[in-house]
C-alpha cells in the first residue's frame, strides 16, 4: 500500500514562527509533540464496547453462537454471553470508544501524579469482542501525571479517548498506513527533566486527536479549542524521563505501533490514570 507524505510548508511555517513555547520535548515548543493536542474526545453511544448483545434466542442463539443467548442447563431461561470488554476500563470510558473502532491503544498511568504508564494493544472482533495483542509496554507520560482538563504548560498528560489519523518523524515512515510526514522539522535537541538528551525523541511521533484538526500534519498548529487548552500531544520516541504531556516509548515498539495502526479500523487511543479509566 502506498503511504502518502505530507507537504512540510506548515512544518517550515511553525519552525519559523519559534519554537520556545513549552513542548513535549521540553525545548522544541507546542507545535512539536508540546503539552497537549488534538480535537476533544466524542463520548459514542457504543453498545458494543458496554457489551450488549442480542438476546432474542433464534438462529445461532440455539447453536451457543457468542453473544447470543444461550440456554442455562436445566432451566429454561436463557443467559447473554457478552463481547470481551478491555479489562480495567469503567463504562464511561469504554462508551467514548467509537464504535466503528476497532482497534485501541489503552495508556494506563500508574497514579494521578504518576509519569509512568502501561500501554497495551486491543483489536475488537464484532462477535467476540476486544483482545490483547501485545505484552504490556512500559512508557512514559507527562512530569506531573494526568488531568481530565489539560491547559498549556500545566505538565500533565489529557485524559480521555481521542483518535489516532497522523503520523510523522525526522526519519522515513517505518511502514505505518498511516500518512507520513517526514522530515527535518521534527529534529529536537536540548535535554529533559532529568538531563537526559532529548535527541531522536521525534524521530517517529503519531499525533494524538487532542484540541488538533485531524488529517494534517502533526505539525499543524490549528487549535479548535483555543492555544489555552495546549497543543502537540503526541506518542513518540522515549527519551528516557518525563514528557511535557505526550506518551513515550522505547524505539523498537514505536515503530511497532506504527506499522500495527490500521486507519480503516479507526484507532483510538484510551488514555489517563488506572483510576480515571476505571469511571
Amino acid at each position: 500500500m502506498s503511504h502518502r507524505a505530507r507537504p512540510h510548508h506548515v512544518a517550515a511555517l511553525v519552525l519559523v514562527g519559534g519554537l520556545l513555547l513549552g513542548g513535549c520535548g521540553g525545548g522544541l515548543g507546542g507545535a512539536f509533540g508540546g503539552d497537549g493536542g488534538s480535537s476533544v474526545p466524542t463520548a459514542v453511544d457504543d453498545k458494543a464496547a458496554a457489551g450488549e448483545a442480542s438476546a432474542d434466542g433464534s438462529g445461532e442463539a440455539a447453536r451457543g453462537g457468542l453473544g447470543r443467548a444461550v440456554p442455562d442447563a436445566g432451566e429454561s431461561k436463557s443467559r447473554v454471553v457478552r463481547p470481551r470488554q478491555i479489562p480495567a476500563l469503567g463504562p464511561k470510558t469504554r462508551a467514548a470508544i467509537p464504535r466503528s473502532s476497532r482497534q485501541a491503544v489503552v495508556v494506563t498511568g500508574d497514579a494521578p501524579d504518576s509519569n509512568r504508564a502501561t500501554l497495551v494493544l486491543y483489536e475488537r472482533d464484532p462477535v467476540e469482542g476486544w483482545r490483547s495483542v501485545s505484552d504490556p509496554w512500559p512508557a512514559h507520560n507527562a512530569l506531573k501525571g494526568w488531568t481530565d482538563e489539560h491547559r498549556q504548560g500545566d505538565l500533565r498528560s489529557p485524559i480521555g479517548v481521542f483518535g489516532l489519523t497522523d503520523a510523522g518523524g525526522r526519519l522515513p515512515d517505518p511502514g505505518t498506513r498511516l500518512p507520513y510526514d517526514q522530515g527535518p522539522a521534527f529534529t529536537l535537541g536540548g535535554v529533559g527533566f532529568e538531563g537526559e538528551p532529548l535527541a531522536g525523541s521525534f524521530d517517529h511521533v503519531v499525533a494524538i486527536n487532542y484540541n488538533r484538526k485531524a488529517g494534517t500534519t502533526p505539525l499543524d498548529w490549528t487549535r479548535p479549542l483555543g492555544a489555552s487548552r495546549g497543543g502537540g500531544i503526541w506518542i513518540h520516541v522515549d527519551h528516557g524521563g518525563p514528557t511535557q504531556g505526550c506518551v513515550s516509548l522505547p524505539m523498537p515498539r514505536m515503530k511497532e505501533l506504527l506499522r500495527w495502526l490500521d486507519p480503516s479500523k479507526r484507532p483510538q487511543v484510551v488514555m489517563g490514570d488506572v483510576s480515571s479509566l476505571g469511571l
